[in-house]
């Protein structure tokens, strides 16, 4: 007999499951793209979480500069030479409560007198009253005192050089704050999400560390960061209105925790990754040289 027909199916040395290598994570579009950010390092997620934010804060300020900004400047436009708020007071000599400019996401109107203003079709409006401002839209009507102890120049020629010089500023703020507060709360849910998907992973027989489930919760809050401005740049642009606005905008929320679960059944199974271990009762041989003197 061959030596070959003398081997065993037992001689020959059982084989390790081969595992996949994770895909490189670079996308968080897709339940995939996000579970690849668990074996990721933090410099790509930070990397990533930077690129979606930048979009965010980008929708908001095309928002200001093109639906809000140029409302604010023609209003300031239409102001007289004299005005002024002071002691919670507005003392001005204009009397038409004809909006200053408008449009259907803004209108600014001036209603010292208390006439009331005139129904106007759009999403906020602004009101100038003798003691305090009104921001109204179809919820109702906040009203906020003037400030105390405080003096506000409230005439075209004050205002239209105040606004030249600010505007520019108040976008770079407005920018900053927007990714500085995106960056916050990723921080903060992630923190407080990460735990869970550790338990409910290993219940799932998911391979993860409890590192890289935060990196996933961290990674799944971008595609709702995107639909948040989605939103916003769909509002700017007029094809959705108000409500349906609130209710994209809101529900942003809602896709960030389904993201989380879809891309934790996407992670590997842990039981995959077990090495095999040989039952220490087998009757196998040693492996070790064959005898050369075997028939």
């Amino acid at each position: 007999m061959s030596k070959d027909e003398n081997k065993t199916s037992s001689d020959i040395p059982e084989s390790k499951p081969e595992l996949r290598a994770p895909s490189q994570a670079w996308q968080p579009i897709t339940p995939s793209g996000v579970a690849a950010f668990a074996g990721a390092t933090v410099g790509r997620l930070l990397i990533v979480q930077l690129i979606v934010a930048a979009l965010a804060a980008w929708c908001v300020l095309w928002f200001l500069a093109a639906n809000w900004f140029p409302i604010v400047r023609g209003a300031i436009a239409q102001l007289p030479d004299e005005g002024i708020i002071q002691n919670q007071q507005l003392s001005t000599p204009h009397t038409s409560t004809t909006p200053l400019a408008e449009s259907r996401l803004l209108t600014l109107v001036v209603d010292a007198d208390g006439v009331g203003t005139p129904s106007v079709a759009t999403d906020l409006r602004v009101e100038f009253h003798r003691r305090n401002i009104a921001f109204c839209s179809l919820f109702g009507c906040l009203n906020f005192d003037y400030p105390k102890d405080s003096t506000v120049q409230f005439n075209r020629p004050e205002l239209q050089s105040r606004w030249g010089a600010w505007q520019t500023m108040i976008l770079w703020i407005t920018g900053i704050g927007v990714v500085v507060w995106l960056f916050l709360s990723w921080f903060a849910l992630a923190t407080a999400y990460c735990l869970f998907v550790r338990i409910f992973a290993f219940f799932k027989d998911r391979q993860v560390s409890l590192l890289g489930s935060w990196k996933l919760c961290a990674a799944a809050l971008l595609p709702a960061a995107l639909m948040a401005g989605g939103s916003i740049l769909l509002y700017g642009l007029g094809i959705i209105d108000l409500l349906q606005f609130l209710l994209l905008f809101n529900f942003h929320i809602v896709v960030g925790w389904v993201y989380v679960l879809l891309s934790l059944l996407r992670l590997p199974r842990a039981s995959d990754a077990r090495p095999i271990t040989r039952n220490p009762f087998d009757s196998e041989k040693p492996a070790g040289p064959s005898n050369p003197f075997s028939s």
